[in-house]
């Protein structure tokens, strides 16, 4: 029972932590990187809970659908004056 108890305090701190990070991370890139802990720690909530199939779905929608969606969004929409161009002559 105290394993449980562990388990689930270590697994609520970092999807609570994670969470803040998400809103408050200036970089959308890491903030994007913050949303995919919390949800993979929201899917092993679901194990501990015995849902497995509950789990296996938030990783597989959320985690693989939602979350590649927003990394796409993140890497169209950066700007491209952060790069330094090298002219070739």
């Amino acid at each position: 029972m105290t394993y449980d108890l562990i388990a689930f305090a270590l697994f609520a701190a970092v999807t609570l932590g994670s969470a803040i990070g998400v809103v408050l991370l200036k970089d959308p890139w890491h903030s994007a990187l913050m949303l995919g802990v919390a949800l993979l720690s929201v899917a092993v909530h679901y194990v501990m809970l015995a849902a497995e199939f509950v789990a296996m779905m938030q990783i597989l929608v959320y985690v693989g659908g939602v979350l590649i969606l927003i990394t796409f969004a993140v890497m169209l929409t950066q700007p491209e004056g952060d790069e330094t161009e090298v002219v070739q002559a």
